[in-house]
């Protein structure tokens, strides 16, 4: 929903009542004056006011007479709706990432935040719980943040803080807290553990025989809370052990009715580390292994077998009160406090406790006349006090564990004796002793005791530390009842006299160890003024516990006189008491102190007295030899004020304001006598120099007391005097020096500083001091800390202040700032936030008063350098943390602004004739780099995070942006000096994707242009720059399609500005203008598909179709060298991955081709080191045919190798001209050794917009991969453009699809046209080279789509079945430097019936040939495939393959409707007749190496080859039946014309193959004389062998043979014959002219019907 606002009426408004609403829809404010909602706003607010309202509620807009909503919810309740919507986004991605575990933890968190969120909204919760809510609220906020990589909100009071409303500083100050929070590290840490641990007391936990709490509805007894474990403790390695003891009968494996007596025995124990068990989950159990005791080994059976101790643990920060409060369900239902052995840390006051804890240590004892070792049980009583530890309750007595038969046992067993206070004197401890016998049922036997006393004499507690005390012997049933008998016996070998040597002799002892923890009671005297006196270290527990018992004690001691007044109260009063207040320990206890002096103190005379005995202190400081005593004194000054301050109150109270003056006086003589011992200056190590160090510590303390009487500026006074008259130069190792810096920080943060009346008189001496540290680079961390501190108290209101500040501090504070950050990384942050809170209060005054202050230009000059290099150093990415946007954007806020100020004083100063390129520079750079910030690139914000940014601050790029451009045209003729210089850095800001900062930076470029071509006549220099950056800019992920486009619009620019136009006279300038921008539009189109491309993750032919899209348009268009190899190389590193062997030689051989054979140094270049170019160009040369060989393209690496041999041949390297024949001949070996396939070829149309740019609307043929058909291919494709349409049709599509906003995907296969025909005809050439040729360096493909002409009979479709045959030309050959390249030239042929039927033939014999050389060769490893393509021949042709041509195309209405066609039908009939000798010989191969399964196969396809053969008879008209019989008759003189032509051929070509050859001719229809025939050859593989001719309707009986048995197969005689050839040459001739005749008179009396006999047989004759 939304409440559309109208304003702009004449009449007045007045402000209309508060209207609140609930959001239920998302209204998007797209009306005028629309207010935007979103689902979840509630409770709003809106005002109307008038046209007179001088409220200004935007950066941007004053007067507005309409408001924008404004929540008034509480803000932790916007913030919280806010986040989570970030969140659900957020939240559904880690689904897709599969980021399980922190999307159910950000789940349950997200719940956990809506239902606090419905508490707060209901508003029934009291203000203490709000409080604990709102707190959870936040906690929780954070940590999503954190775990989502968000920012951080720097918070009061768990609300957000608004950055405009604070400093700087004190923003830093926040958001450097941050972290400390989310650590979790506090003092104060408990443990909920359910075991004990050692610097605790033990806890106790009773299992019953099953392994359960014996008592499980008593919860305390199985969970406790150990208490005050600090963040040092957890630094250590902090162990949990577990001491496991069996109570029961001693043996493990005793009988029930032996004995009925318990004892306590060890059973096992368990340790294991805090820290793994924090490194889980905390609220899961963990399993402990227990250790068994050695002494249960062999009585384990029957025993319960502990697996382990489940343990759980959980971490609690915070105060006891604290957890009480946030954990009440665990307090509720019971929990034990394991305190930790004596005090805590911090001791807070009022805290009582009076522990005293035994530890059992040990014993040595006697056999006592047995042949074993005892049994020794300790029973341990203390009067009626309870020894226990925390969880099970006490008792009247304890009872130690029993070792088996030892008589040196080791128990370290630890017991509390909480005894009160009133009954510890009086007190001791017995320890009894007794055998546990393990035969007798009676009682254990006591053979022994020992005791202590817990007080002594002199009131003193037992000492800490260890006792040996002494066994006094017994008898079984002595009575030890009355404690009078022994009480005074010796208790401890250590307090016997000397004359006793008997009990100090004995063997037998037993030792103790004694811990007392006491707020009440001391090991080290009794109460009274003596024992004050003699007073320690040792005390101070004691002390602190009863401070005001003590205080009130020295008020009444009646020993004190006026002697003891100035001397002792100074001296153990405040020199001991009130230090030890300074202990972190006792930090607790100064409250009290500060109360008792406020309520409790009476002595109204006391600071005359305490005024004289300070001053008195202070004036013997100089002349004094030992200076302790007096620094004793001056760490009390505070407490030593606060005794005078008020006991001169109650003195003017009581006497109505009485000796002012005097007490003034008596000040002011105190100030005097401390500001002259401060004034000296003394060696390092001398003592005065301590002693004033120790003043000044305590010095800052002072001025809260003296304001209670003094006034303001009186106490600024004498503070300022006192720092004044310090020493002045002093050595940097002094520790003097950082004291002074610790008490001005003391002095900054205090309330006298915190007056603006009084910081005007301070801030002088504050200044000079500081001033001194930061320019000698001492004590930068405190130095930055004080400035923290000062400009945190500077408000928009101090204006006297703040032109104090910047006349001081500006330009020390710059050069600081721009040395520490280099020098000192600690302060930097501090230094920072000082700088940015300077520069945020400056005004246009301030500015100008900084400005004024430069004397000189050159001053001017360094300042604007050094300012704007800092600037350039805050707004790296590493100076903040990631997450600290907020800072960031305050940080960029103040350097916007003050760019602005400094941009005048630039114009002004360094311009026209004063011109200064190194300010301009340095402008430029920093404007560009803040422009490109990755924190100020709205785009990749979220939704909410964007709004709030543009509301408060706006787009910053775009105002730098239109600064930028304004400062450029004030350049004028200076523009040249940038040129092309910043062509780069603009270029780099017009790629961000913000359409208004592109609207202002992109006419730059025509001002570059311009100026460049009225310089140089051209702009090449700005051409080349911008085709440079742009490439490497784009790489980076810069430039969008929407930016190509905005670039492309500068073309129609050029109208709108004719004034640029006519400053040119020349009209090129606008058409190479053009050209210019064409170029680079068309550059970046690909430079946008290659970075879109690279993005995915595996290589593809996407990748490497677009890297060679833009190789070469870096060598065709732009003429790019560099450019064009770093692309070869990047083209190269693809095919590689791809491992596309081949494809990758030839992209490097591109480089390969640029170099020459030369000793021309090149420079170092890519992977390339610095060598000459015939070192790189033989370096390319093995690299390619490494490749080639690997790609199994071994006929172009031979190629390299013949160079690269003669280049060593010309050099005479002969070592290296070895190795390269020895490399070729390996290659010529692979060739005819190793199998290879022939890869299939695709062409593959892409149409639609949604296409690439240089793959849309063209087709390409691809090379497939091995193995890979035409399916394997499409799919993928297909996964190549998953949004892709597969077209299932092959006809070019229409302009429909052309402009589609799709993509469309046309595969089918085409066939190679092999450019080297010869190599493929020739006869003997093996197949592994043919191979070769047939599917390498081809440029043109076929593909042929059949279809039917005219009317299609339904009986013969071969009569209509035409072919449409597509001719597809390539821009380059495959293979190449891509596996598919573009098609450049397209051809459309029809190709007849006939010709399809001879092209059919022609391939099937082809084929043949091909296997049954194959076979005969020995090159099948198995006769299948030759099988297979014999009875698809066979079987079609007597299924009617071959007499449907027949049918088709030798009856009489054929021959008679198409003359034209009568040389194709007599090939027709010689390649059918060629098919079926073909056919004869393979089925003679075939019979040879047939397996014997397969026989009855070759037997069926002999019968069917019979019936083919029967079936070839040419079906003609009657004429021509009549005509082949006369014609048969004369056919016997036939062979008499080929033995005519026999003589002729042997004269021409005199060699046995030859006249093998003709042999092979002779007509002969038997299989038989084929096999004559062949007897002589010696591998018939060649067309010519193979072509048996038979005539074709005459039967064998009609055919006379040829039998040339005469030559032998071994053919001895045929050379003989050969060299007499030239005797017998005149018969020879003379016999072939009467052969000739002969053989022709009879065609000429009876010529033959039809040419096609003696066509088909002649024809085969010249094959």
């Amino acid at each position: 929903m939304g409440l559309p606002v109208e304003a702009g009426c004449d009449k007045a408004w007045t402000q209309t009542q508060n209207l609140s609403w609930h959001v239920l829809a998302s209204f998007r404010g797209t009306v005028q004056h629309g207010l935007p909602l979103e689902i979840g706003d509630t409770n709003y607010t809106v005002k109307y006011f008038g046209p007179n309202s001088n409220w200004d509620l935007s950066l941007s807009l004053t007067h507005r007479q309409f408001e924008t909503v404004i929540p008034t919810e509480d803000s932790v309740i916007t913030e919280m709706t806010s986040t989570l919507r970030d969140w659900g986004a957020m939240w559904k991605r880690l689904y897709v990432k599969n980021e399980g575990d922190l999307f159910h933890r950000l789940w349950h968190v997200m719940n956990e935040i809506l239902d606090l969120r419905r508490q707060v909204l209901v508003g029934h919760l009291t203000n203490d719980r709000m409080k604990d809510v709102k707190q959870h609220i936040t906690a929780r906020l954070d940590w999503g943040n954190e775990q989502l990589s968000l920012d951080l909100v720097p918070r009061r009071e768990f609300s957000m803080v608004d950055p405009d409303e604070i400093s700087v500083t004190e923003l830093f100050k926040l958001v450097s807290y941050i972290p400390k929070t989310r650590c979790n590290c506090l003092n104060t840490v408990l443990l909920l553990l359910c075991i004990p641990h050692s610097p605790f007391e033990r806890f106790f936990v009773r299992l019953n025989k099953n392994g359960v709490p014996k008592s499980p509805e008593k919860t305390e007894r199985q969970c406790t809370l150990f208490v005050d474990l600090g963040s040092s403790d957890l630094r250590k390695d902090v162990y949990i052990v577990v001491h496991i003891m069996r109570i029961g009968r001693m043996g493990a494996g005793e009988k029930k009715n032996l004995c009925s007596i318990q004892y306590r025995r060890p059973f096992g124990c368990a340790v294991v580390s805090i820290a793994d068990l924090l490194t889980a989950d905390s609220k899961d159990d963990h399993l402990l292994k227990v250790y068994m005791h050695h002494f249960n080994y062999k009585h384990l059976c029957g025993l319960l077998l502990f697996p382990g101790l489940a343990v759980s643990l959980q971490l609690l920060h915070g105060d006891i009160e604290q957890l009480r409060r946030e954990y009440m369900v665990l307090f509720t239902r019971g929990v034990s406090i394991t305190k930790k052995l004596g005090f805590s840390d911090i001791i807070m006051p009022g805290e009582m406790r009076n522990d005293l804890y035994m530890t059992l240590e040990k014993g040595e004892f006697d056999k006592g006349g047995k042949s074993v070792a005892r049994n020794v049980e300790i029973t341990v009583y203390v009067l009626d006090i309870e020894a226990a530890g925390s969880g099970e309750p006490g008792g009247d007595e304890y009872h130690s564990f029993v070792l088996y038969h030892n008589n040196s046992p080791r128990w370290a067993e630890q017991i509390k004796l909480p005894i009160p206070v009133d009954r510890f004197r009086g007190s001791h401890v017995r320890f009894e002793f007794r055998h546990c016998s393990t035969k007798d049922k009676g009682e254990k036997k006591l053979f022994g005791y020992s005791f202590v006393h817990l007080m002594q004499e002199d009131g003193r507690t037992l000492p800490d530390g260890t006792h040996e005390l002494i066994i006094h012997k017994c008898e079984e049933n002595a009575n030890l009842q009355d404690s009078s008998r022994y009480l005074k016996l010796p208790f401890s070998k250590a307090n016997l006299p000397g004359n006793n040597q008997a009990v100090k002799g004995t063997k037998e002892s037993f030792w103790i160890t004694s811990f007392l923890c006491s707020t009440k009671l001391t090991q080290n005297g009794k109460g009274g003024s003596q024992s004050i006196r003699a007073l320690d270290r040792h005390l101070s527990y004691t002390i602190v516990g009863l401070l005001q018992l003590s205080m009130d004690l020295l008020s009444s001691d009646r020993s004190l006189t006026s002697r003891y007044v100035t001397e002792l109260f100074p001296l153990f009063f405040q020199v001991h008491i009130i230090n030890l207040l300074q202990d972190s320990k006792f930090q607790h206890f100064k409250p009290v102190m500060d109360t008792y002096i406020e309520s409790h103190f009476a002595g109204a005379l006391s600071y005359r007295d305490l005024i004289k005995v300070l001053k008195w202190y202070v004036d013997r400081v100089i002349d004094a030899e030992h200076q302790d005593h007096i620094q004793q004194v001056l760490k009390a000054t505070e407490y030593i004020f606060k005794y005078i301050i008020q006991s001169r109150r109650l003195f003017a109270l009581a006497t109505g304001g009485q000796s002012e003056e005097e007490f003034r006086c008596c000040i002011h003589e105190l100030f005097m006598s401390i500001r002259f011992f401060l004034s000296q200056e003394n060696k390092i190590t001398s003592p005065v120099t301590q002693t004033q160090a120790v003043f000044l510590r305590t010095f800052p303390a002072v001025y809260g007391e003296l304001l209670k009487i003094f006034t303001v500026r009186e106490v600024a006074g004498f503070v300022r005097e006192t720092l004044g008259s310090l020493p002045a130069t002093t050595h940097a190792e002094c520790p003097l020096e950082a004291v002074k810096l610790h008490c001005i920080a003391k002095t900054v943060e205090s309330e006298l500083y915190t007056n603006p009346e009084s910081r005007c008189i301070l801030l002088p001496v504050v200044l000079r001091l500081l001033q001194t540290h930061m320019q000698e680079q001492r004590d930068l961390v405190m130095c930055a800390h004080i400035l923290t501190s000062m400009l945190s108290l500077i408000r928009k209101d101090d204006s006297i202040l703040k032109a104090v500040v910047l006349l001081s501090l500006s330009l020390s504070l710059s050069l600081s700032l721009s040395l520490s950050l280099s020098l000192f990384p600690p302060p930097q942050g501090e230094f920072v936030a000082c700088l940015l809170a300077l520069l945020r209060q400056m005004s246009d005054k301030h500015y100008q008063q900084l400005l004024q202050a430069f004397t000189s230009k050159d001053d001017l000059r360094d300042f604007l350098l050094q300012i704007f290099t800092v600037f350039r150093i805050l707004i790296r990415p590493e100076m903040f943390p990631k997450d600290w946007t907020v800072m960031r954007l305050v940080t960029n806020n103040v350097i916007i602004t003050t760019v602005l100020y400094l941009s005048d004083a630039l114009r002004k100063n360094f311009l026209n004739e004063k011109f200064d390129y190194k300010v301009w520079d340095s402008y430029f750079y920093l404007s560009v780099i803040f422009i490109n910030q990755p924190c100020l690139q709205l785009e990749s914000f979220s939704p909410s995070k964007r709004k709030r940014v543009l509301e408060k601050y706006g787009d910053m790029r775009v105002m730098m942006g239109c600064e930028i451009f304004s400062m450029w045209q004030n350049l004028g003729e200076h523009k040249l000096n940038f040129i092309p210089a910043m062509i780069g850095p603009f270029l780099e800001v017009t790629l961000v994707p913000q359409p208004d900062l592109r609207n202002v930076m992109i006419p730059i470029f025509h001002d570059m242009m311009d100026w460049e071509q009225r310089r140089s006549g051209n702009f090449k220099q700005v051409e080349a720059k911008l085709i440079d950056k742009l490439d490497s800019l784009m790489s980076e992920g810069k430039g969008d399609e929407t930016y190509r486009e905005l670039f492309n619009s500068i073309i129609p620019l050029f109208g709108p500005y004719p004034s640029l136009l006519k400053k040119i006279e020349r009209e090129t300038w606008r058409e190479s203008g053009i050209s210019l921008i064409a170029t680079v539009t068309r550059l970046m189109e690909r430079l946008l598909d290659y970075r879109d491309c690279m993005k995915l993750g595996e290589v593809d032919g996407k990748k490497i179709g677009c890297t060679v899209s833009l190789l070469n348009f870096y060598k065709t268009e732009l003429n790019k060298e560099e450019m064009y190899i770093r692309y070869i190389h990047k083209l190269y590193e693809l095919h590689l991955k791809a491992q596309n062997y081949t494809e990758a030689s030839y992209t490097l051989l591109l480089y390969d081709e640029l170099l020459e054979w030369s000793d021309r140094p090149l420079r170092e270049f890519l992977n390339y080191p610095m060598q000459s170019e015939w070192q790189r160009k033989e370096y390319l040369h093995l690299t390619i045919v490494q490749n080639f060989d690997r790609g199994k393209c071994w006929e172009n690496g031979i190629i390299l190798c013949r160079e690269l041999a003669d280049q060593y041949e010309s050099y005479y390297d002969y070592r290296n001209l070895s190795k390269m024949r020895m490399m070729e001949a390996s290659l010529y070996d692979k060739i005819m050794d190793q199998q290879r396939l022939e890869p299939e070829f695709f062409r593959v149309g892409f149409y639609g917009k949604k296409f690439p740019f240089f793959l849309r609307n063209k087709e390409f043929v691809c090379r497939g991969h091995d193995y890979e058909r035409l399916e394997a291919f499409q799919q993928r494709m297909l996964n190549e453009f998953p949004h892709a349409i597969a077209m299932q049709h092959v006809n070019q599509p229409d302009q429909t699809i052309y402009q589609a906003e799709a993509q469309y995907l046309q595969i089918y296969a085409v066939s190679p046209i092999p450019e080297s025909q010869d190599v493929l005809q020739r006869d003997g050439v093996p197949d592994n080279i043919k191979s070769f040729y047939k599917v390498n360096h081809i440029w043109r493909f076929r593909y042929d789509r059949p279809f039917h002409k005219g009317t299609k009979d339904k009986e013969n479709e071969f009569k209509s079945l035409w072919v449409e045959r597509t001719t597809l030309t390539l821009v380059q050959s495959l293979p190449g430097i891509s596996r598919w390249f573009e098609v450049e030239k397209r051809e459309l042929v029809e190709v007849s019936p006939l010709e399809n039927a001879i092209e059919v033939i022609e391939n099937k014999n082809l084929q043949l040939r091909t296997l049954i050389a194959q076979c005969q060769s020995r090159q099948m490893q198995n006769i299948n495939p030759l099988t297979m393509c014999l009875n698809g021949v066979i079987d079609a042709a007597v299924n009617g393959g071959l007499a449907r041509y027949q049918e088709a195309f030798f009856v009489k209405d054929y021959v008679v409707n198409h003359p034209e066609d009568g040389e194709k039908i007599g090939r027709l009939r010689e390649l059918m007749f060629e098919q079926a000798h073909i056919l004869e010989y393979g089925l003679a191969v075939h019979e040879k190496f047939v397996p014997q399964d397969m026989r009855p196969l070759h037997k069926k396809l002999v019968d069917q080859f019979h019936v083919m053969k029967s079936s070839l008879g040419i079906q003609v008209s009657e004429g021509h039946s009549t005509g082949h019989k006369q014609y048969a008759n004369h056919r016997f003189l036939l062979p008499l014309l080929f033995l005519s032509l026999l003589p002729f051929a042997l004269l021409s070509n005199p060699h046995p193959r030859s006249f093998q050859r003709m042999c092979a001719l002779a007509p002969c229809t038997s299989p038989t004389a084929a096999r004559v025939v062949h007897a002589g050859t010696q591998s018939p593989t060649s067309s010519a062998q193979m072509a048996l001719a038979w005539w074709p309707d005459a039967g064998e009986k009609h055919c006379p043979r040829l039998s040339l048995s005469i030559f032998p197969s071994s053919s001895r005689l045929l050379p003989f014959l050969l060299l007499s050839l030239p005797l017998f040459t005149p018969f020879l001739i003379l016999f072939s002219f009467l052969s000739i005749f002969t053989s022709l008179f009879p065609f000429c009396l009876h010529p033959p019907p039809s040419p096609l006999y003696l066509t088909s047989w002649y024809g085969t004759i010249w094959e």
